[in-house]
């Protein structure tokens, strides 16, 4: 008779238990990020505490990217909504507007200053501050303390995590440091198909040249088409670099005419699904150095 009492308190404490955890996912703060790059942000933030969702999914373009009416209810439903800003969504602010929801806007780009585009371009700055690692830790600052603001009850939670987070970009950045200074300073050039690396550039002094601008929504010229596969010839960079969220076509149009390697496939604006080579900031930044380096240090 002990023993039925005994195991009959324990499955009233299982009970328990998981009747706590299911109360616990139904409170997690519900986090909508435009992209998956962002998404991955917050989850690292938030935990176990939030629900986050990427309005544009793994290999996905999000400078072309038309919505659903189906992303209007997901933004309706969420109590906080993180955007790169820098005019990198263009789609989003009628979306939100749509959407009719009361959820915060975070911009997480917020305290970075601005690369302009380079000349000829359509667009007045580059919107691709996550490329290099030092900005990045400013992403998670204001995605930290955005969540903080909509959940202060866990803000010690979300503290902790941030700086756990920021701890590994430090390594990260610090890698990719290393790797670049293996590569022989003349070979540092390279050809990608739009202009998503200029911060990368800046930060770690490896030259990107791109057919495309710093938006893939405009093509490019047959005259820009020309100047770059001169500027290869004449300056003998030695590999071009496909995009996951581009055509390879034109890439392997410009490598035909050069004789230039086609020396990778990088990724710039979304990263892959949890079975792809990039499916976390970290894992895309790793890969995107070490397709670089395998390329170019020869």
């Amino acid at each position: 008779m002990r023993l039925l009492r005994i195991a009959f308190a324990a499955s009233i404490l299982l009970a328990g238990v998981l009747a706590q955890g299911a109360v616990r996912a139904d409170e997690r703060i519900k986090v909508v990020a435009s992209f998956t790059i962002l998404a991955d942000f917050v989850r690292n933030v938030g935990g176990d505490r939030v629900d986050v969702v990427a309005l544009v999914g793994p290999n996905a373009d999000a400078h072309v990217y038309t919505p659903s009416p189906a992303d209007a209810k997901t933004i309706a439903a969420a109590k906080l909504v993180v955007v790169n800003g820098l005019g990198f969504e263009g789609w989003l602010p009628r979306l939100v507007k749509s959407s009719g929801g009361t959820a915060r806007i975070v911009v997480a780009t917020d305290g970075i200053v601005p690369l302009k585009e380079p000349p000829g371009g359509h667009h007045s700055v580059d919107p691709h501050a996550w490329q290099s690692v030092p900005n990045a830790k400013v992403y998670v600052e204001n995605i930290r303390r955005a969540l903080a603001e909509v959940d202060p009850a866990s803000a010690d939670s979300y503290r902790a995590n941030a700086a756990r987070y920021v701890v590994q970009l430090d390594a990260l950045d610090r890698d990719v440091r290393a790797m670049v200074a293996q590569i022989p300073e003349a070979r540092r050039k390279v050809i990608s198909t739009h202009g998503a690396f200029g911060y990368f550039a800046a930060a770690y002094g490896v030259a990107f040249v791109a057919p495309q601008g710093v938006s893939t929504d405009t093509e490019p010229s047959a005259r820009d088409l020309a100047s770059i596969i001169a500027q290869i010839r004449k300056e003998k960079i030695p590999a071009v670099f496909l995009e996951n969220i581009s055509d390879p076509r034109l890439i392997r149009r410009v490598a035909a005419e050069t004789s230039a390697k086609i020396g990778g496939t990088l990724y710039s604006d979304s990263l892959t699904d949890e079975k792809g080579e990039a499916p976390t900031y970290i894992d895309m930044v790793r890969h995107n150095i070490k397709t670089l380096q395998d390329a170019l240090d020869k």
